[in-house]
């Protein structure tokens, strides 16, 4: 059950999408919201600080980075102030806290204390970065205890939720977050599962077990193949915009730290990307 969400905001446009889907998820839910934001010390610290001083004529001194500290400690006090506006104004509980050190450090830390971390696909720093996924999200994405919903750079309600189960039990979690976001959220669902030999694989048996007591709109789909084609094609085709989807999945390519078909579909796909841990 979703209660506590946390909400990293940066300035992006892609953390404002994550903070309008985060209210929608907290009033469906009767949640409250927790804002966080970093001040960077990678830019405190790191080859930002002396490219700044440089351009400017001088070397970076401790009284200059305490300046520029309290600098970005301000506008990050003016963006989580814009945060408790938002929330107030949809009538969302919510509360903010400042933090600084590595961004997606303190992101982690700060999730042990939520039911779930909703972040932007990128951030602030998207205009230096080339890759579909922000290096922040990726890295909370991997090192997160928590569930982490990412969001589209523009947020809209979804209308129907798509499941990749594979019966492993990081998508059996990704089941029981699906089954409850269904109910509550009143939207359909449907479970797909991907397996070589589709006529011997009872995964989506086992699936529909466990969701008869919930008593939700399900239809169950089995294809064979590859799982990261089979489960993209599917969700694309059939205009799927909320996937839910565990930390590892099986496959024939082998998997990752992340696990291989869950990091290709972050990085393939548009809509919301649901990561149950």
């Amino acid at each position: 059950m979703i209660k506590n969400i946390l909400v990293p905001i940066d300035g992006s446009v892609h953390a404002s999408a994550a903070l309008e889907a985060a209210i929608w998820l907290a009033a469906k839910f009767e949640a409250a919201i927790v804002g966080v934001h970093v001040v960077d010390i990678v830019a405190l610290e790191g080859p930002f600080l002396h490219d700044l001083s440089a351009s400017i004529g001088f070397e970076p001194s401790m009284n200059f980075s305490s300046k520029v500290k309290a600098a970005l400690e301000e506008k990050g006090i003016g963006l989580l102030e814009e945060v408790k506006e938002r929330c107030k104004k949809a009538g969302v509980a919510c509360s903010t806290v400042m933090a600084s050190g590595v961004v997606s450090t303190e992101i982690c830390d700060k999730s042990n204390s939520a039911d779930i971390v909703v972040m932007g696909r990128r951030g602030a720093n998207e205009n230096f970065d080339n890759s579909m996924l922000g290096a922040v999200t990726e890295a909370v994405v991997r090192k997160a205890s928590k569930h982490v919903l990412v969001v589209p750079r523009s947020f809209t309600s979804p209308t129907s939720m798509l499941l990749a189960y594979d019966g492993s039990a990081s998508s059996s979690k990704a089941l029981r977050a699906a089954a409850e976001c269904s109910a509550t959220l009143s939207l359909p669902l449907t479970v797909i599962s991907v397996a070589e030999n589709p006529d011997t694989d009872s995964t989506l048996s086992e699936a529909e077990d466990y969701l008869k007591p919930y008593k939700v709109e399900v239809e169950f789909i089995q294809k064979s193949g590859d799982p990261h084609t089979e489960v993209e094609q599917y969700c694309k085709e059939t205009e799927k915009d909320f996937l839910f989807i565990g930390t590892t999945h099986h496959g024939r390519i082998a998997e990752m730290v992340l696990g291989s078909t869950t990091e290709h579909l972050l990085r393939s796909l548009e809509g919301l990307v649901y990561i149950a841990r």
